[in-house]
C-alpha cells in the first residue's frame, strides 16, 4: 500500500505543478489586468484634459433660460439712471441661503453710495426664494447672473449626479462606473464641488463676459462679497479710499479688503493701514490683477482642493512669484456672519446664524469713512511658517477629470 501511494504521489506532482503553474499565471494575469486599469484610470486623470478646445456641457432648457437671463439689463435703472462716474461695481456671490441673503442685503441697504453703483448677484443655480429677495430690492441697479453649468440645475447628469457616476470609496464597480477619486480615494460631490465652479465662472463672466463689466465700459476696480457678510454702512466710502491711497502707500498691493485675513479680527483699531496677505471678505482688484489671475487657469483647475479661497492661496498667488498682499484700514468694514457652510442656513428664522442673531454692533465710528490718509502702512509679513506650506496638496474633493475640464471651460467661454 505505501509503495502504491509513493508511486500515486509521483504520477500526480507533475500534475499538481502544471495546476499551480496556471493558477500563478492567472494571477500574475489577473494583477497585470488591474494595474493596467489603474494605469488607463490615472492616464485618464493626467492626460485626457482639452486645454484648447472648448467643451462645455449640452444645455438644458432652464440652462439655456438662464443663459438667457444673464443679458437682460439692470433692474432699477429708471430709479437710478446714472452711476456715478467714479462708481464701483460690487458682486455678491449667493448659493441657496435665503436666510443669510437677507441679512445681507438689509446691511447693503444702509451702505453709504450704495445708490451711486450697481449691484451684481451672481447666483448658484435657480432658487425661487432667492430670487425673490433678489426682485424686492430698491436702493440701487441690480443685475442678476445665474450660472448656467452649476450642478444643481443638471439633476440627472454631469456636471450634476447620474446614476452611472462613482459614489465612494467602496464603490466596488469603480473601474465601470463614471469618475476619477481625489487623492484621498474619494470620489465627487456636485454639492461640493459646485462652490468652486460658480466661483470660477462668476469671475470669468464678471471681468469678460458681461456688457456692464467689458473692458470697454468699465475699468475700474470691482468689489467680491457673499451672502454671508454684513457690510457696515461706510464700506463703500472705505473702498474709495482704499483704492485711492494702494498706489501711493503699496503700489506692490493686488488688491484692498475691507476686512482682516482672519475672519475673527474686527481689526487693531491702530492708526494706521495695514497690508497682509488677500483674504475672502470683502476683498477688491482691477482687471490687470484678474488677468494676472486668469493665466494661472491651470493652477487654479488642477489643483486638488475643493475650495476656491484655499485653491487661490495655496495654488495661484504662490505661482505669481513672490508675496501677495492686500492693503486694509485698521478697523473692519465687513464682518463673516454665518456658521454653516455650504449650502446650508436655509431652514427656520435664527437657522445657522451666530447665537441665534447678530454678534457685534454698529458703532458711529462704522457709519462714516475712517481712513486717514496721512496714516503709514504696518506690513505684516508673510513667512513661511504661514497658511499653506510647500507640499501642501489641498484637502481633496476635486479630483474628477470632468470637473477640471468644465473648470478650464470656464476660462475659454469669452476668449478667442
Amino acid at each position: 500500500m505505501s509503495i502504491s501511494y509513493r508511486k500515486a504521489r509521483i504520477k500526480t506532482a507533475p500534475f499538481s505543478r502544471r495546476l499551480l503553474s496556471i493558477a500563478a499565471t492567472g494571477i500574475i494575469l489577473l494583477v497585470v489586468l488591474m494595474l493596467t486599469k489603474e494605469k488607463l484610470r490615472i492616464m485618464q486623470i493626467n492626460y485626457s484634459l482639452d486645454f484648447k478646445n472648448l467643451k462645455l456641457p449640452p444645455q438644458n432648457k432652464l440652462s439655456i433660460f438662464l443663459q438667457n437671463r444673464n443679458l437682460m439689463k439692470p433692474m432699477n435703472s429708471d430709479l437710478y439712471p446714472n452711476l456715478a462716474d467714479n462708481h464701483i461695481i460690487i458682486v455678491l456671490y449667493v448659493h441657496n441661503r435665503p436666510q443669510y441673503l437677507q441679512i445681507s442685503i438689509n446691511s447693503l441697504s444702509r451702505v453709504s453710495g450704495i445708490e451711486e453703483t450697481l449691484l451684481i448677484i451672481s447666483h448658484d443655480g435657480y432658487f425661487k426664494e432667492m430670487n425673490k429677495i433678489i426682485e424686492s430690492i430698491k436702493f440701487c441697479q441690480v443685475k442678476q447672473i445665474f450660472a448656467p453649468f452649476s450642478p444643481h440645475i443638471y439633476p440627472t447628469r454631469f456636471p450634476g449626479s447620474s446614476k452611472f457616476d462613482c459614489k465612494s470609496k467602496e464603490d466596488p464597480s469603480k473601474m465601470t462606473c463614471k469618475g476619477n477619486p481625489d487623492q484621498y480615494g474619494s470620489f465627487r460631490s456636485p454639492k461640493i464641488v459646485s462652490l468652486k465652479h460658480h466661483w470660477w465662472w462668476m469671475m470669468n463672466t464678471v471681468w469678460d463676459g458681461l456688457k456692464e463689466t467689458s473692458d470697454n465700459n468699465y475699468s475700474r476696480n470691482i468689489l467680491f462679497i457673499e451672502e454671508d457678510h454684513f457690510i457696515y454702512p461706510n464700506a463703500y466710502r472705505n473702498l474709495h479710499l482704499l483704492i485711492e491711497l494702494k498706489n501711493e502707500k503699496c503700489p506692490h498691493c493686488y488688491a484692498v479688503n475691507l476686512a482682516p485675513a482672519n475672519v475673527l479680527s474686527r481689526g487693531e483699531e491702530w492708526d494706521s493701514l495695514i497690508a497682509e496677505k488677500i483674504g475672502n471678505i470683502g476683498y477688491s482688484f482691477n482687471r490687470t490683477v484678474w488677468r494676472k489671475i486668469h493665466k494661472k487657469a491651470r493652477e487654479f483647475c488642477l489643483f486638488d482642493e475643493y475650495n476656491w479661497d484655499i485653491t487661490m492661496w495655496a495654488a495661484v498667488y504662490p505661482s505669481f512669484g513672490g508675496p501677495v498682499y492686500t492693503l486694509r484700514a485698521p478697523r473692519t468694514s465687513a464682518v463673516h456672519f454665518g456658521e454653516c457652510g455650504l449650502h446650508q442656513g436655509q431652514g427656520g428664522k435664527t437657522a445657522c446664524v451666530y447665537n441665534g442673531g447678530l454678534d457685534f454692533e454698529v458703532k458711529e465710528i462704522d457709519r462714516v469713512a475712517n481712513i486717514d490718509s496721512e496714516w503709514g502702512v504696518f506690513v505684516r509679513e508673510q513667512g513661511k511658517d504661514e497658511g499653506y506650506k510647500n507640499g501642501f496638496k489641498g484637502w481633496g474633493g476635486w479630483g474628477d477629470v470632468r470637473d477640471r475640464q468644465l473648470c478650464l471651460d470656464f476660462s475659454k467661454m469669452y476668449r478667442d
